[in-house]
């Protein structure tokens, strides 16, 4: 299927590995220019150098914070007016809420709320005026199955998706849509530290934490992240642009409700 994004210009955060890779890559694969972003230079380039190869895509690669002022300004030096734009970052580690402060409570709400929302300001207008524009937001689907550890970055992100459901109605006409991706469990880094941190509150070992989270997956596997990127680079396609403010959930029947 073309998704008629070919030449379109994309951002993607956070997109070294993991999900954001697999969304760079799907979105390379549709013959988009793609800028990717990670903190570490050695692991962004080897994936830039991938992207490449497997796509022939122009694949630019900026090592940058997007927490930051310079980070997010790094970004916008190499795709001044991006087409699509993937918001992701990392969530804050497996805590009890107990144990939180002030500060990392903010910081959670920063990474996983506030930047998200200082970086399509700096896209949406340039988008209105082309009428054109696609903006992803990767969040989690604890934000609508919430899990006990991940209180701040579901509450974070919660709040995200408030937020841009009152936005994506304001620029929809405009041809602009913003939607999010929920995902549950894919085979990430991200999956596997969370097991792990699992397996020692339990007791057990990581391969039966991981067993049991299959189980309670009615696909009963873990998810592949190139099923994501293929969802991801649909939202962004030339045919969904009457799909706008929605939810996502990508995580193999694990949430139990129809809405």
């Amino acid at each position: 299927m073309d998704l008629g994004i070919s030449r379109r210009r994309a951002i993607v955060c956070a997109s070294s590995r993991g999900l954001g890779r697999a969304c760079a890559h799907a979105l390379a694969a549709a013959g988009c220019e793609v800028v990717i972003n990670g903190r570490d230079e050695q692991s962004l380039n080897a994936t830039a150098a991938a992207l490449r190869e497997a796509t022939g895509a122009k694949v630019v690669p900026v090592r940058a914070d997007v927490a930051t002022p310079e980070g997010q300004a790094a970004l916008f030096a190499a795709c001044p007016e991006p087409d699509i734009l993937i918001n992701n970052n990392a969530g804050p580690p497996l805590r009890d809420f107990r144990e939180l402060n002030r500060q990392q409570i903010i910081d959670g709400v920063i990474a996983n709320m506030a930047v998200a929302i200082e970086l399509i300001q700096k896209a949406v207008d340039p988008m209105m005026r082309r009428r054109f524009g696609r903006i992803v937001n990767i969040t989690s689907a604890a934000v609508k199955l919430p899990q006990a550890g991940l209180d701040l970055s579901s509450g974070a992100r919660g709040g995200l998706s408030i937020f841009v459901a009152g936005v994506a109605r304001q620029v929809a006409e405009m041809n602009v849509t913003i939607n999010n991706l929920l995902p549950g469990a894919f085979a990430t880094d991200r999956l596997q530290s969370t097991l792990a941190a699992a397996a020692k509150r339990k007791g057990v070992s990581v391969e039966q934490a991981r067993a049991e989270r299959i189980a309670s997956v009615p696909a009963k596997r873990i998810g592949d992240p190139a099923e994501f990127g293929a969802a991801c680079a649909f939202l962004c396609s030339a045919q969904a642009g009457y799909i706008t403010g929605q939810n996502l959930v990508i995580d193999g029947g694990a949430f139990p409700g129809a809405f």
